[in-house]
């Protein structure tokens, strides 16, 4: 089966990786660089917040090294708890990027547990989306929530496995599934992968792709976990597309002898 068929499509937009990936937590931006060619990633995430993308001209540029023409960029209000300031954040970014509309919305509802404020969310995505925005929406493994945000418009829906950095894999894959099953925009599992095992078993389940950045960037070495996402993503796509085979409750030999003489 030709792996290729029904590529990822964002926003109108047809992408042949299903990795995307951020660039926050990397020792340098060399290394950044290094590990998000290792990735094959195409859309890359941006915290405007905390990262410089021309806006203090004294600092590293992170386009010196994550080039636009190469990269599609995707802004992200990571930081923000309010959709005030998510919207504020977004539009800056498009400000910056020549009228960009492409952005990553997240509303945090607390420092500690990073986990999503779903009614500043739901108020964000609203005004984003009639101000033109494509809005790729982090939001909690709610189903009705993510029926919701599909309703106001988001390009996709982006369903935490596990908390933000947490590396804890999929915690909740029945909730996920339900998402999945019910969806008409790119589910995209975003936050809680820890190692390549659980972007594959993700996309295993159907997933159209996953985001992440802490299992890379706070390996031992992530410029490999880097190439390592990127075999787990083709691998769990892979078998999505094969088709697994049933699971039974006893064995099953693998060389039947049934119509055999003996």
């Amino acid at each position: 089966m030709n792996t290729m068929q029904n590529p990822l499509q964002v926003a109108g937009k047809t992408y042949h990786s299903r990795l995307l990936v951020g660039t926050g937590k990397y020792k340098d931006l060399e290394e950044t660089r290094l590990a998000i060619e290792a990735s094959g990633a195409e859309i890359v995430t941006v915290a405007i917040r905390r990262t410089n993308i021309g806006q203090n001209p004294d600092e590293p540029n992170l386009l010196d090294v994550i080039h636009p023409d190469k990269y599609t960029l995707l802004p992200n209000t990571a930081g923000c708890y309010s959709a005030e300031d998510a919207v504020r954040t977004c539009r800056l970014a498009r400000e910056l990027l020549d009228g960009h509309n492409l952005t990553k919305l997240e509303v945090l509802g607390d420092e500690k547990t990073l986990f999503p404020h779903i009614t500043e969310t739901l108020k964000a995505a609203e005004t984003l989306v009639k101000d033109g925005f494509e809005v790729m929406v982090y939001t909690n493994d709610d189903p009705i929530v993510a029926r919701e945000l599909e309703q106001i418009g988001c390009a996709a829906v982006m369903p935490l496995a596990a908390p933000i950095g947490s590396g804890l894999g999929i915690r909740n894959p029945y909730n996920i599934l339900e998402i999945i099953e019910n969806a008409n925009v790119p589910i995209i599992v975003d936050a809680g992968v820890g190692t390549a095992s659980d972007a594959a078993i993700a996309m295993e389940m159907g997933c159209d792709g996953v985001l992440m950045n802490t299992a890379i960037a706070a390996a031992k070495d992530p410029v490999l976990m880097a190439s390592a996402m990127k075999k787990g993503i083709e691998a769990g796509r892979e078998a999505f597309l094969a088709g697994r085979m049933p699971r039974k409750r006893y064995a099953s030999a693998s060389s039947p002898i049934d119509g055999t003489f003996f």
